[in-house]
């Protein structure tokens, strides 16, 4: 489970090595793999051969709004910075086209395990589902017959069991947001049901450098890469 990648392709390496060191079979992914960074391209080259299932994230709906709508462009770089720019120079038509129209949410089957995968909540790919979240916003979620709703958006891992159900957000590979630096993921063992949070070192430094060359003007994208807690 892994998702909030953000076009950065570093962590993203670092995160399917280590995928493909445990044997792990397919890929939950929560969407946002493009935005804020600078790889779109080599993102979606890196997840190319892997099983996988991809639910479409805001920074997704973001590149369909932009490539119908240029103008929108300007305030979104004011934000976010370059990477929906990016994204829309480096990727192909049909590569646009796919990311726009990723499903949101989808339901999948998985050794019996029934999983809902969304980005920020089952109907709403923006709303924040933060790891203090009131619990009653989660049980009035429609989570239909899912065993696992599996989510991201905010970058901070969460996991909560409610009402026979797991709720879990496997933090960002990209840009994480709780203070600790690295690429985060989780794996999620079909045949005990049990769940582990991961994170990967890398070497961030050049993608640090790069943010303070190419967006001065939004310092956040270097900083919350070297936050710590």
């Amino acid at each position: 489970m892994l998702g909030d990648i953000h076009g950065n392709a570093t962590a993203l390496r670092s995160v399917l090595l280590a995928a493909e060191q445990q044997q792990v079979e397919a890929l939950l992914i929560t969407g946002d793999l493009i935005g804020y960074y600078f790889e779109p391209l080599e993102v979606l080259k890196l997840l190319e051969p892997w099983s996988k299932y991809i639910v479409r994230g805001n920074h997704e709906k973001m590149l369909d709004a932009c490539a119908r709508e240029p103008a929108l462009l300007s305030e979104v770089r004011k934000k976010y910075g370059p990477g929906i720019d990016i994204a829309l120079k480096e990727l192909k038509l049909n590569q646009i086209n796919y990311l726009s129209n990723l499903p949101h949410p989808l339901d999948i089957l998985i050794d019996s395990v029934n999983f809902r995968l969304c980005h920020g909540s089952p109907f709403d790919l923006n709303r924040y589902l933060y790891p203090d979240v009131d619990l009653s916003v989660i049980r009035n979620l429609d989570t239909g017959d899912a065993d696992v709703v599996v989510f991201g958006h905010t970058h901070y891992p969460t996991l909560k069991y409610i009402e026979n159900k797991l709720f879990i957000n496997p933090g960002s590979v990209g840009q994480p947001r709780n203070g600790q630096r690295g690429a985060h993921w989780a794996i999620y063992q079909t045949k005990t049901r049990e769940v582990e949070f991961k994170v990967e070192e890398y070497d961030s430094r050049i993608l640090i450098n790069n943010c303070r060359l190419k967006c001065p003007a939004i310092p956040y994208l270097a900083e919350i890469l070297e936050r710590r807690k």
